[in-house]
């Protein structure tokens, strides 16, 4: 189970940072895109992007943004909650000796 949630840590961690890059320079998602795209298509490189394209690339950033950083606090709480609940047993049991 701890595998698990490092793993969740990590991907939320990695969706924060994407979309902060993505938020602050949605220039270099368009050119990410265009690479990927060069593969399979000729011309690739000579597209634009629409300024209506990059608004929404920065939209996608923020609400990454918020996913990433929500998932971070919440893996936070469960955590601080289990301590809790942990130091809370171990104070009962030496009340009771």
């Amino acid at each position: 189970m701890k595998g698990c949630e490092k793993g969740r840590l990590f991907g939320s961690a990695m969706i924060l940072v994407q979309g902060v890059v993505t938020a602050l320079f949605p220039r270099a998602s368009v050119r990410l895109s265009k690479k990927m795209i060069g593969k399979n298509f000729h011309n690739a490189s000579e597209l634009e992007a629409k300024p209506a394209y990059l608004r929404q690339l920065r939209a996608i950033g923020v609400g990454m943004i918020a996913a990433g950083g929500t998932g971070l606090l919440l893996e936070d709480s469960e955590e601080l909650e289990t301590e809790l609940s942990e130091l809370g047993g171990a104070e009962g049991s030496e009340a009771d000796e």
